[in-house]
């Protein structure tokens, strides 16, 4: 008797800043889960928030080009996902029609609203198995002013910073901020990703222009200083008991690893992986990664910034708990070089998933005195 297959939702784009990394990544994921284990509904939100069901067929305008890449909406059917009869479920919004059930949903939205505990939330009120960190490692994951402060707390060692709100932005702010640092500093919103809105600034000029941009992605942004170091990234899978794979470096070909580096120009940065650090070096890489990731509450998987100075001191930049996954991207590139290849990850992630809601599901949810 054949398995029974198993139905993912893979839910991609999203009303962020990222929204295009998410079309790449959900398109890679999409082109390598084996078919002959699962069902695969492609479920697209669309910048406006809309969610859609595409046709496999053609569900990606542009599909090849990073920067016009776009959900076909002419193509897709509007839903909503529901809880029915204990299973996750997606409906027609214009008929009522049950459209198929849901075991897992894969949501591979990068950047607000995907990743930061907002659509996991939404997967919780429906009693939904899912990919990835809950509501609270997401959260944390994304909002890089209370990580910093829980990572410190957990004895982990990070950048200085300072972390300024848009109301109370003022005159005296660039003299407080100069008074802190020294130039360079990198100025980036609170909340968000792979480098948008981020710059590294040389002056007062700059640092005025670099706030103002920052501030359209995100009503609270921070500043912090520049460490002069290696940028070392590594990758972690797993819940209560994660594995880290060997660390790789980035070396940007622009002055740092931008949105640019990382996703439009094809010689934007290099990647060396494994690393070439010392054998402690990396052991300690290796566990810092996954002391963050355990801290934060983080499930499924992650991927762990560093910088790394003189090869021996080691600070973390931040996580990324919805990483990048196209096939070229650092995290399933990381693991392929430890040895698990890129569908025996997706693999690895539905099981995850699914272990984690059995866990959730025997926890009772009324109360008898």
């Amino acid at each position: 008797m054949p398995r029974k297959k198993i139905n993912i939702g893979l839910v991609f784009g999203g009303r962020s800043g990222e929204h295009e990394v998410s079309l790449l990544s959900a398109k890679s994921i999409f082109e390598a889960l084996d078919k002959d284990k699962y069902n695969v509904f492609l479920i697209g939100i669309d910048k406006m928030g809309h969610w859609l069901l595409g046709n496999p067929a053609n569900y990606l305008l542009n599909s090849t080009n990073p920067k016009l890449i776009a959900l076909n909406k002419s193509s897709s059917t509007g839903i909503v996902p529901v809880n029915k009869a204990e299973t996750s479920e997606i409906i027609s919004i214009e008929s009522g029609r049950e459209l198929g059930k849901i075991d897992v949903f894969f949501p591979i939205i990068h950047g607000t609203f995907g990743e930061d505990g907002t659509i996991q939330g939404m997967f919780e009120m429906i009693n939904a198995a899912y990919v990835g960190a809950g509501v609270t490692g997401s959260a944390l994951g994304m909002d890089k002013d209370f990580q910093k402060k829980l990572l410190r707390e957990a004895g982990l060692s990070v950048a200085d910073s300072m972390t300024i709100k848009k109301s109370a932005y003022g005159k005296d702010t660039i003299g407080k901020i100069e008074k802190k640092f020294s130039y360079p500093v990198f100025v980036k919103p609170a909340n968000l990703g792979s480098s948008v809105g981020i710059h590294k600034v040389h002056d007062r000029q700059e640092l005025a222009g670099s706030i103002k941009d920052a501030f359209r992605y995100d009503t609270k942004i921070m500043v912090e200083e520049y460490i002069k170091g290696r940028e070392i990234e590594c990758s972690v899978l797993g819940n209560d008991n994660p594995i880290a794979s060997v660390p790789g470096e980035v070396q940007p070909h622009h002055e740092f690893y931008s949105y640019e580096a990382k996703y439009i120009d094809e010689n934007g940065a290099g990647l060396i992986i494994p690393a070439k650090l010392p054998k402690n070096t990396i052991e300690k890489i290796q566990e810092a990664a996954k002391k963050t990731f355990v801290s934060l509450d983080c499930a499924g998987f992650a991927r762990v910034d560093f910088f790394v100075r003189d090869d021996r001191e080691i600070f973390v930049n931040e996580i990324n708990t919805l990483p990048g996954f196209t096939k070229i991207s650092m995290f399933p590139k990381l693991f392929a070089a430890s040895g698990i290849s890129y569908q025996e990850l997706l693999d690895r992630l539905i099981n995850l998933a699914l272990k984690k809601k059995q866990e959730k599901d025997k926890l009772k949810r009324s109360y008898s005195p």
